[in-house]
């Protein structure tokens, strides 16, 4: 076994590294785990605004743009928001017709795969 300290985005992880057979991978486990990513900021909606439809976040990623507002008439396809993920943009896209309910994220944040991003009437 061989042990070593690795820093990754600032975070430091204690990892022992078991030797194998020949041929074998070696596995790494952290002793620690990674301290939570700071809350993102959020936009404030009333708790009766939300919508019956759920707009949710495929993958991880950055809010680069906010498309539509709350209130707004939406046609299905019409893009929602802007999501920056493995430095690609992707729209967000209305699934269905209706009206916007609420948009539940701002620009600059971060969001997670499943997270609601706005949800529809």
């Amino acid at each position: 076994m061989k042990n070593y300290t690795i820093t990754v985005n600032g975070t430091v992880y204690e990892v022992t590294v078991e030797e194998g057979a020949a041929g074998a991978a070696p596995a790494a486990a952290p002793k620690a785990a990674p301290k939570a990513a700071p809350a993102a900021p959020k936009a404030a909606a009333p708790a009766g605004a939300q919508g019956g439809v759920k707009v949710a976040a495929p993958m991880p990623g950055k809010i680069l743009a906010v498309k539509a507002n709350p209130g707004q008439a939406v046609k299905k396809g019409d893009v929602l928001l802007v999501l920056e993920a493995m430095k690609m943009e992707n729209d967000i896209v209305a699934p269905q017709d209706g009206t916007v309910a609420s948009v539940n994220v701002a620009v600059g944040g971060s969001v997670e795969a499943g997270e609601v991003l706005a949800t529809l009437n």
